[in-house]
């Protein structure tokens, strides 16, 4: 196996932090979600660096509100878009109007643990939102990411842990639903689908790695509650990671959309800012071998294309 890769940074670092001393002048970047938690500080370390950012948006008016806030803080030219990662009309919708090239693609937004819910098309929810969006996202710029060589950023988590993607029952059609196992599965989906980007766009100059961001208490967890959050830390026992602030949550993201230290650095798993060993069992941290199969992240990637056509 190759040596992981490390950097000077840690689970207390900050985006403003890692980002120091990085000019992305004349850079575009998209952060979905980019409105609240994570992404705004993600958006915000991205446009101080000298970025153009589009927040890509369910609710515009807080996007506006966000884009506002960040452009007064840093100068930079911060612009919102409308995007529903569960609407294929609104995903083909961004990438239609998009024009240009696009040098970072952060793969933020997401929905976790949430009730048993299903697009119009029948799909789940949490698996619609978080993979099948994004991919439909990523697929569909691809051109504008292959134009100068980019970087997309899938943001997983170690709930990948909890659950493969289920491929012989995807969608808990036949299966009891377990909101927990569903979000897993969809943070699994995030990893495959940075190992397929990387085998089949590398030969575009597209680097793409997975991250998880550590626990922020965020309106992630609005379906979570304070009981359920500390049962889940309990369970985790001593080898629970501490709490984060959005801006230490932010880092690991901000290190893999535009630090200098993963030129050429793709296919991979971060957590507090460095490639994540493989996960011990039971254990809350590092990465499954599931994630990482590229058997299955070329099942993942047929199944995505079918499932969208």
């Amino acid at each position: 196996m190759t040596s992981l890769i490390s950097t000077p940074f840690d689970a207390r670092s900050t985006a403003a932090e890692v980002i120091d001393g990085v000019d992305l002048t004349g850079r575009r970047a998209v952060v979905t979600g980019g409105a609240s938690g994570i992404g705004v500080e993600t958006a915000r370390a991205l446009a101080g660096a000298g970025a153009e950012v589009t927040l890509a948006v369910r609710d515009v008016a807080a996007g506006e509100r966000t884009a506002a806030e960040i452009a007064e803080g840093t100068g930079g030219p911060v612009l919102v878009a409308p995007l529903d990662l569960a609407d294929r009309a609104s995903v083909g919708a961004f990438t239609a109007a998009w024009d240009g090239p696009l040098h970072i693609l952060v793969n933020n937004a997401g929905v976790m643990a949430a009730p048993e819910s299903r697009t119009s098309e029948g799909w789940e929810l949490q698996f619609a939102t978080n993979h099948l969006g994004h991919f439909a996202l990523a697929t569909g710029l691809h051109g504008a990411l292959a134009a100068e060589g980019a970087r997309v950023v899938s943001v997983s988590s170690s709930a990948h842990l909890r659950s493969p993607v289920v491929f012989e029952d995807v969608h808990f059609e036949r299966r009891p639903y377990d909101p927990w196992l569903a979000y897993g599965q969809s943070k699994t989906a995030n990893v495959l689908f940075a190992v397929e980007v990387t085998r089949r766009w590398a030969g575009d100059g597209i680097a793409t790695n997975a991250l998880m961001p550590g626990g922020i208490r965020t309106r992630l967890q609005r379906h979570v509650t304070d009981e359920e959050l500390a049962r889940l830390r309990a369970q985790a026992g001593a080898g629970a990671p501490d709490w984060k602030t959005p801006e230490q949550g932010a880092a690991t993201s901000v290190l893999v959309a535009a630090s200098p230290l993963l030129d050429g650095v793709s296919g991979r798993y971060f957590e507090d800012c460095a490639e994540a060993a493989p996960n011990e069992p039971g254990s809350p941290r590092g990465v499954a071998a599931y994630a990482l199969d590229p058997e299955a992240a070329e099942r993942l990637w047929d199944l995505s294309v079918e499932t969208l056509a």
